[in-house]
Parts: C-alpha cells; sequence; structure tokens
C-alpha cells in the first residue's frame, strides 16, 4: 500500500480542502451519495468509467475525512451503505456551485479540455 513520504501542506483553506477531495471521483461520489445512491454496486454504475477498487479507496479515504460514514448490514450477502455525514453535507451547496460554474462555462471548457489532448501537428 502506498505510504507518502512528506506532510501535506496544510496551511490554508485550499490546502486543506485539495487534502481531502483530491482524487478523480470523491466529488461525485458524494454528490451521487447526496442524490440517494447509497451502495457501491449503485455508486459503480453511476461512475462506470471507475474501478471497484478504486471507488472503495475514495470512499475509504472520504470516511476517513469524516464526510460520509459506512454502515455494514448483518445479512448475508452482507449489504454496505454509504451517508453523507452533516460535515459532508456542508459540501453539497460547494459542489452544487462548482457544477453551475462548469455548466456555465461548458462550451469554454470543452474547448480547451479538447484543444489540449490534440495531438500537434
Amino acid at each position: 500500500m502506498y505510504e507518502r513520504k512528506t506532510l501535506p501542506n496544510l496551511n490554508c483553506g485550499l490546502d486543506l480542502i485539495g487534502e481531502v477531495l483530491y482524487g478523480k471521483w470523491k466529488i461525485r461520489l458524494l454528490w451521487f451519495i447526496n442524490e440517494g445512491f447509497l451502495r457501491p454496486s449503485e455508486l459503480q454504475r453511476k461512475i462506470p468509467d471507475a474501478t471497484r477498487r478504486v471507488l472503495n479507496i475514495q470512499l475509504k479515504e472520504l470516511e476517513e475525512h469524516e464526510l460520509v460514514t459506512k454502515k455494514i448490514y448483518p445479512v448475508v450477502p452482507p449489504k454496505v451503505e454509504y451517508r453523507l455525514t452533516e460535515f459532508g453535507k456542508t459540501l453539497i451547496p460547494v459542489i452544487s456551485a462548482l457544477g453551475e460554474w462548469g455548466d456555465k462555462n461548458e462550451d469554454r471548457l470543452r474547448s480547451v479540455i479538447l484543444k489540449r489532448l490534440k495531438p500537434e501537428s
């Protein structure tokens, strides 16, 4: 397993939020859990490009950062559900604002992203 060799820079709010939300799927995971998709299989269907392993790692990190809770039901086969904590719920308006900004700037963002991905001639 990966072990961090240097301590993270935690000097300001941007450093802190970057440390907590860094990860390709974390913002989507928080959003979909808030939308009611609680089980790992539901989350996997909502984010098909992510492997189950990566989703599990990022869900565990969100749990360690106290943004989600994990409940394991004592049934066979095992049933697991994730829910936002009160602390995690405070991020939803921030994520919503980011999504609105992305929607307002969709054409420009798509253009610059695609331009960057095009091989130079």
